[in-house]
């Protein structure tokens, strides 16, 4: 039962394979429908029919019958014979007089059913079934007339009890059979849908799977899809041919501009400095001014930079210098340079055993630098940061936790992407560009490892680094 449940959870009403299904097996159950119908109807009438002209036989024969016996005896006498020599055990004959009395003495002995019927039969009527009790009757009415003497209306009707019982057996049967049919109809069908949709199902999945990154070798390959389905695959495969070359020239234009930019920035940074360098010979304003500048020339500097490093990283020309690090030390080394440019509290909690890591000297400090950057921009300014080390299943761990505001759960799997900002105003307030945890996760994954975030508002967060450990 459960499983059944967890099919039924599966089934999506408003997929096109549902839809399909449904509108072919609801025409199909119409079309059987219909056909189980005519085929009731055309026997029922075929079963009428039969017994039909034998009862209109009789009809018709009856008053010639008493015609030929009324020459020997009175038209009562005349009618009473008549009647026996036609009545048989499924065939009860009645003449209803003028006066509304029925000839009682013209007919066998009757059961209860055959009562019933006499007394229901009122004026003369076409043939038809009546239904008594158990019993079918198939029952004819016409006016008797003999030598211009109208005797009263005949009642011919014939027990077709077994018959009927049959047919309806037969109808049950046909209803099962077409429930069936149905049934393993609307199942070939469902089979033969799921069957067609396939390919579109595995071009969804197969350009699910396309990342940025695979774009130049991304291609869809249907085999013996329909004809529709192929036309569609070569439409997606020249969509991604124009991502791809979108792509690159956008890599290629990010990469040229950081490059081209970054010299002529260190030279003006150079030269501001310089500049600042004389003190004797600048006014308040003008220092301010300079060193207003050489700030923003230094953020601009490191923005290229980390522009240059992604688009390397795109390129696949970010290359990894990966060697064993003593990582206790490595980790200190940034905790104690970090805490001497931001003023600020930074603990370092590490276990006594050594933590020896396969990574990127360069690479690494700059991770952790980034991390903790972004901690003292979003907490407060009396709030320790906390770095924390451990192992576990042959991995490294790195915590670096803040006390700040925290961020908020939406924003969570976000936050790694390139330039995206939680708060815009509070970023541009600290110099952020949303580029710092994108370049985390970019060198975090060339050397083999992952990042992750865990944060609660008002309460700080903490990221994660997770390294391949070399021990």
């Amino acid at each position: 039962m459960k499983k059944i449940d967890r099919i039924w959870q599966k089934i999506d009403p408003f997929s096109l394979r549902v839809r399909l299904t449904v509108g072919i097996a609801a025409v199909s159950a119409v079309g059987v429908g219909s056909i189980a119908l005519w085929t009731t109807w055309q026997m029922q009438q075929i079963l009428v029919n039969s017994h039909k002209q034998n009862i209109e036989l009789i009809a018709d024969r009856l008053p010639g019958d008493i015609k030929l016996y009324s020459d020997m005896f009175s038209t009562e006498t005349s009618l009473r014979k008549a009647i026996a020599n036609l009545t048989t055990n499924k065939t009860v004959i009645w003449v209803k007089r003028p006066d509304g009395t029925i000839n009682d003495k013209s007919v066998v002995p009757l059961d209860s059913a055959a009562i019933n019927l006499i007394s229901q039969m009122q004026s003369p009527l076409s043939t038809q079934v009546y239904e008594i009790g158990d019993r079918y009757f198939v029952v004819s009415g016409k006016v008797l007339q003999v030598k211009a003497e109208k005797l009263g209306l005949l009642f011919v009707a014939q027990d077709i009890s077994y018959e009927q019982t049959m047919f309806l057996a037969l109808v049950r049967s046909l209803a099962i059979v077409s429930l069936l049919a149905l049934v393993i109809i609307t199942v070939a069908i469902a089979w033969y849908i799921q069957k067609s949709l396939q390919p579109l199902r595995q071009i969804s999945q197969l350009a699910g799977t396309i990342s940025a990154n695979d774009l130049a070798q991304a291609r869809l390959n249907l085999e013996r899809a329909p004809t529709e389905v192929q036309e569609l695959v070569h439409t997606c495969n020249m969509m991604l041919d124009r991502l791809s070359q979108s792509w690159e020239q956008q890599r290629q234009f990010v990469g040229n501009v950081s490059h081209e930019l970054r010299t002529p920035l260190t030279i003006v940074r150079g030269y501001l400095q310089s500049v600042l360098k004389r003190e004797n010979n600048l006014t308040p304003p003008q220092r301010e001014a300079l060193t207003t500048a050489a700030s923003e020339a230094e953020s601009t500097i490191r923005l290229l930079q980390d522009l240059l490093d992604l688009a390397r990283a795109d390129t696949g020309y970010l290359h990894m210098h990966l060697e064993l690090l003593l990582l206790n030390d490595l980790v200190g080394e940034v905790a104690a340079m970090a805490q001497q440019y931001s003023n600020r509290e930074i603990t370092l909690e590490t276990s006594n055993s050594k933590i020896v890591v396969k990574a990127d000297r360069h690479r690494l400090k700059q991770v952790i630098l980034n991390l903790i950057d972004n901690a003292v921009k979003y907490s407060d300014l009396h709030s320790a940061i906390a770095i924390k080390l451990d192992t576990s299943d042959q991995r490294a761990i790195i915590h670096v936790c803040d006390r700040g505001l925290g961020i908020p759960l939406q924003h969570q799997q976000r936050i790694f992407e390139r330039f995206y900002r939680v708060d815009e105003a509070r970023n541009r307030a600290t110099g952020g560009c949303g580029l710092g945890l994108s370049i985390v996760k970019t060198l975090v994954d060339g050397m083999g490892g992952n990042v992750t975030v865990r944060s609660k508002l008002g309460e700080g967060s903490i990221f994660t680094v997770t390294l391949p450990s070399a021990a």
